[in-house]
């Protein structure tokens, strides 16, 4: 095939001359220049994706059937009845897709396994030699184009069998089930992969699956939801606490059986809004608070042995206990920080005014959050309701985590930049994506100002490397570098974003035109 040169490259030459105060919304969206340079050598610069959102391939090769396969096929869950049954299609063109990462010059790449190739009915089946292939074959095609690969174990999709035999993460057998799923990646993929991940926003999973419903298994309750099933207020708390004795007993397998002789290292990754107070004089407790709640949810007993005492003091014995032995597991059941931050909003404490009934509850930390102060919204909307740019947040969450957490080196795996419907929907507006660019400028920046106070980073991973199934959102949704025809070729064309990425990592000149076969 031909090679054809990017039809926006001379507006991204332009680009690139334009100062970057030039488009900067005001004066406190501006930001100073940024360069590879202002990051270590050995800094990982890669992008992220997920199996479900892009790989498609659902019923190949002995895959079995995961909770989310169920859930996009039912009408009306996910817009425009999209399913994850094709995505992507990244189970037949991992080739191209690895090519697209190294002409880029990523040194880094963060992946999940899909837990139905691998083991399709969990421990009640037997392991799918045609999963462990594809994967064998995505690391080691990585590792002959320089890009370490980041693994996350389980990033929200799961077999289904599990939801029908014991309701999955509701019950402790869902920790079983995950170490022996765990333990099959450390035994086929360790000896190259040495970066785990163990579980992806295991809150999030909570949150949206149990509370809100609108992620499977769809559980929630009033004021949260009108679901058949769930308890809004409970349920959350028992699927995180079978998530992180789950995570914490897949790290203490790994630690003694496996790490030594792989010489690999293992966390787990949550997401972490910012939060600033509403009022500075009234709701600084507040940001403390829904900050304990949701990072310290996590990190608090993986770090410390136990839920933060905000926690404790506010839900009491409807929050789960560990015991002695739960503690052993999983107080320092990590060797790294790994994060995924988009933004940052306002939160006011519930305890001195009133707040909404849904929001003013124990499971919410009696904390409202919002994005507006004084009828400002405190940043640009994305294209997901309730994501800002708020470039500030990642500086602040980066000193956080330092801060609650001293000591532990620090993985951005995740942040990125959807357009608004209201930017249009036109492949010519997609491919143009100048708010993206000026998004991850400005988020390095602040990057980069954490790390010059202390903040001991390690790496940067964009969501995403290209447009896939974003959830309950479809396919209208789009955060990747590389645009991706979903409805007629499937076919990857860089965005400017992506030629601007390239250029930041020292590739444009000599790699630009190896991006796509266009």
């Amino acid at each position: 095939m031909g090679i054809k040169m990017h039809p926006f490259f001379f507006c991204f030459l332009l680009l690139l001359l334009v100062s970057p105060h030039s488009y900067g919304e005001s004066e406190e969206d501006e930001f100073e220049e940024i360069k590879r340079s202002d990051f270590p050598k050995h800094f990982f610069f890669g992008a992220s994706t997920s199996s479900y959102q892009i790989e498609g391939g659902y019923l190949e090769d002995g895959k079995g059937i995961s909770n989310w396969d169920v859930f996009s096929h039912i009408p009306g869950k996910i817009t425009n009845n999209d399913t994850g049954d094709v995505a992507d299609d990244h189970y037949h063109r991992f080739l191209e897709d690895i090519e697209l990462m190294h002409s880029m010059g990523l040194n880094a790449y963060r992946f999940s396994i899909s837990w139905t190739r691998i083991l399709p009915r969990g421990r009640f089946g037997k392991v799918n030699k045609g999963g462990i292939n594809f994967y064998n074959k995505i690391i080691d095609n990585l590792l002959l184009k320089g890009i370490e690969p980041f693994v996350t174990i389980y990033h929200f999709d799961y077999p289904m069998e599990l939801e029908r035999r014991y309701e999955s993460w509701m019950s402790s057998q869902m920790q079983d089930d995950f170490v022996e799923f765990a333990k099959v990646c450390f035994e086929e993929f360790g000896d190259r992969v040495k970066y785990w991940m163990t579980i992806n926003e295991p809150e999030m999973v909570a949150i949206l699956g149990y509370r809100m419903g609108s992620f499977p298994p769809a559980h929630c309750s009033p004021p949260f939801g009108k679901c058949s099933m769930g308890n809004s207020d409970r349920e959350p708390l028992i699927v995180v606490h079978n998530q992180l004795l789950a995570h914490a007993k897949a790290v203490s397998l790994y630690r003694t059986h496996f790490q030594v002789k792989q010489g690999g290292s293992i966390g787990i990754t949550i997401s972490i809004q910012m939060y600033e107070p509403l009022d500075q004089q009234s709701d600084t407790q507040a940001v403390d608070r829904i900050l304990a709640f949701y990072v310290g949810w996590i990190y608090d007993p993986i770090v410390y042995g136990d839920y933060p005492k905000e926690m404790r003091e506010i839900l009491g014995s409807e929050l789960p206990s560990f015991s002695d032995e739960d503690k052993r597991y999983i107080k320092g059941s990590l060797d790294f920080i790994s994060i995924n931050h988009y933004t940052t909003k306002y939160a006011k404490d519930c305890f001195h005014s009133s707040c909404p009934d849904e929001v003013n509850r124990p499971i919410n930390a009696f904390v409202e959050t919002t994005p507006y102060r004084n009828g400002i919204l405190i940043g640009d909307p994305m294209g997901i309701p309730g994501l800002y740019v708020v470039p500030r947040g990642m500086e602040k969450v980066i000193n956080y985590i330092k801060q609650r957490y001293p000591n532990h080196s620090i993985f951005v795996t995740e942040n990125g930049y959807s357009m608004r419907p209201s930017d249009g929907n036109k492949v010519e507006t997609i491919l143009n994506d100048w708010k993206r660019i000026k998004f991850h400028k400005s988020y390095l920046a602040a990057l980069a100002r954490a790390m010059r106070n202390g903040g001991d980073v390690r790496g940067y991973f964009i969501w995403s490397l290209m447009d896939n199934f974003e959830w309950i959102r479809g396919y209208d949704t789009r955060f990747g570098l590389f645009y991706v025809d979903h409805l007629k070729t499937l076919e990857r064309r860089p965005k400017l974003s992506a030629h601007w990425f390239a250029s930041f990592l020292g590739g444009y000149s000599q790699q630009l035109t190896q991006l796509s076969s266009i």
